[in-house]
């Protein structure tokens, strides 16, 4: 079960298959998608996100496998902006995207703080892992500030391409003494 979590501005709600329809609008857009894996088919097609929802998210939610949650500002929470996943894996743990009128706001930065806090305090894990595309400053500057760090670079292929990728993480016990150093 995915639960609602919140941030100062956000609400994070579990992802259902009604959520399709808004999604499908913000997410295939080139500055959503060139730095997510070339999973992503591109151009993306018409119905990508319904089917993605049904035949991978909520499938996974239900085993319990991933986390799926769609990010909504309080100030208008009808309104999806992006959304965020948790999974289980070696390689890969959190991923995201934001719709781009909300870039450059710290949304995502709030969405990642509680939702990596969820993955270490409710869920247990001991290690999270997030890859990422080594010229994307934005999801880089969240990993930096989350106090992650880089355990491993290789080429990976992209929506724009292979580019290098650098392999973050964090360990339980960091993230705990990283959120105990930000109260002090």
């Amino acid at each position: 079960m995915t639960p609602q979590l919140e941030t100062p501005r956000l609400w994070l709600r579990a992802l259902e298959l009604a959520d399709a329809e808004q999604a499908q609008v913000l997410f295939p857009q080139w500055e959503v998608v060139r730095y997510l894996t070339n999973q992503v088919a591109w151009p993306f097609p018409p119905d990508g996100v319904y089917s993605y929802y049904r035949d991978v998210a909520l499938p996974q939610a239900e085993r319990g496998d991933a986390w799926h949650w769609t990010l909504r500002l309080k100030s208008g929470p009808d309104g999806l902006i992006g959304c965020i996943t948790l999974q289980k894996g070696n390689e890969i743990n959190r991923g995201f995207w934001l719709g781009a009128p909300w870039h450059g706001q710290g949304l995502m930065s709030e969405a990642c703080e509680v939702v990596t806090d969820y993955w270490f305090e409710t869920l247990g894990f001991p290690l999270l892992r997030v890859p990422k595309a080594e010229v994307n400053t934005a999801s880089r500057r969240i990993s930096e500030r989350q106090g992650m760090r880089i355990v491993e670079t290789k080429e990976s292929d992209y929506v724009s391409g292979r580019l290098l990728t650098e392999v973050w993480e964090i360990t339980a016990e960091e993230w705990r003494a990283h959120k105990a150093e930000r109260i002090k």
